[in-house]
């Protein structure tokens, strides 16, 4: 008895863990990546975070290279 009051019990907490019963992932958009910022670029920022500017687009720098981002 003792058993199986402990795994309703279990079974009960893990219903309870997530609110969540879909998931959808959109696949990414096409993202392009700049290795190296031209020697003409400004570090601008915009609400405590670092940006790099050049061509009229901010953009961000990650682990691969820089990317385009959108500034609000």
């Amino acid at each position: 008895m003792r058993h199986l009051l402990t795994i309703i019990g279990f079974a009960f907490a893990l219903s309870l863990s997530s609110c969540a019963t879909h998931v959808a992932v959109r696949p990414a958009p096409h993202v392009k990546v700049v290795k190296v910022a031209p020697k003409h670029h400004k570090i601008v920022v915009v609400k405590g975070k670092r940006y790099y500017y050049w061509n009229g687009r901010h953009h961000k720098k990650t682990a691969k290279g820089f990317v385009v981002v959108k500034v609000k």
